[in-house]
């Protein structure tokens, strides 16, 4: 997705994706090698907030380096960016779960397994799965709610909660186009350039 964005901006940069068990260590690594930024990932979006010099809250999933200092970035939220909801039910408490937290409606309960459970959603507008939950719908979407699922499968197949969603004629934000709106704002903190998002949306095969 990366890639073919900085292929269409005429930038010769290069994205690659790398394990890691020690996301401080890995850092560090990449500023000594002079990398611009790196985006983080579950299980290390919180951890990585103390190799920030500054950070846009208690997790972060981009990282840019800049004179010296590294700066994290939330781009998560830019998901939500758009829907108007005045409650909503997170399911998930993890880091993606605390990442959206600031652009979610006051009113809005989180389901986790070692909290409340099951998930209930009767009564909200906005459903948002932050689980990697896919072969399963963890709640019963409704006609008039919109629902986000972060969650997606690497064969580009539905989730059981996208086609549950779509089959009650809801609003739907599946795992790929949440992939593609904050790799967008990730791309524009990097490069200080707009990408174009129908190239990101053609490479990893998400709908307009």
């Amino acid at each position: 997705m990366h890639n073919a964005a900085f292929a269409a901006a005429g930038l010769d940069w290069h994205y690659s994706a790398f394990d890691t068990r020690d996301p401080l260590a890995a850092v560090a690594a990449l500023r000594t090698l002079g990398f611009a930024g790196t985006n983080v990932t579950i299980p290390h979006k919180q951890a990585v907030v103390a190799a920030c010099d500054e950070a846009d809250g208690e997790s972060v999933n981009t990282l840019v380096f800049s004179g010296g200092r590294v700066r994290g970035y939330n781009t998560d939220r830019e998901i939500l960016a758009g829907i108007e909801a005045s409650s909503a039910c997170l399911i998930g408490a993890g880091g993606a779960a605390l990442a959206l937290m600031p652009a979610l409606p006051a009113h809005t309960r989180t389901f986790s397994r070692r909290g409340e459970w099951p998930p209930r959603a009767e009564g909200c507008d906005l459903i948002v799965n932050a689980t990697p939950v896919t072969d399963v719908a963890l709640v019963s979407p409704r006609p008039g709610q919109t629902v986000v699922d972060l969650a997606y499968r690497a064969d580009g197949a539905e989730t059981a909660l996208v086609a549950a969603a779509r089959a009650a004629g809801c609003e739907v934000v599946d795992g790929l186009e949440a992939l593609v709106r904050q790799g967008a704002r990730s791309f524009e903190l990097w490069t200080g350039r707009a990408p174009r998002l129908e190239i990101m949306r053609d490479a990893v095969g998400a709908g307009p």
